[in-house]
């Protein structure tokens, strides 16, 4: 079992399929494309997963810095997994 910490004002984590509310806990487990191809991450807490507001945020699609700034965000949304609903089947405790 993985632990990770997020912060408690975080919101709920949707039932896969459900639409992203930013509850942070897909970025926390695992890094997605864009993390490993930009970033070269590969495990973990993904270093641009960003808290702003009640939610998280994707630091590659809200605030893109280095290679990320020359990737059209329609193709930074679609290496996330934007708009196609939460695929994270983790269980939290």
């Amino acid at each position: 079992m993985k632990e990770i910490r997020l912060n408690a004002a975080a919101p709920e984590k949707p039932a896969p399929g459900a639409p992203c509310n930013g509850c942070g806990v897909c970025c926390a487990l695992s890094p997605c494309p864009l993390s490993r191809f930009l970033l070269g991450h590969r495990q973990g807490v993904c270093p641009a997963l960003s808290w702003q507001g009640a939610r998280y945020w994707c630091g590659l699609i809200e605030a893109p810095r280095g290679g990320a700034r020359f990737l059209p965000r329609a193709l930074r949304l679609r290496w996330i997994g934007a708009g196609l609903g939460c695929d994270c089947d983790a269980e939290l405790l």
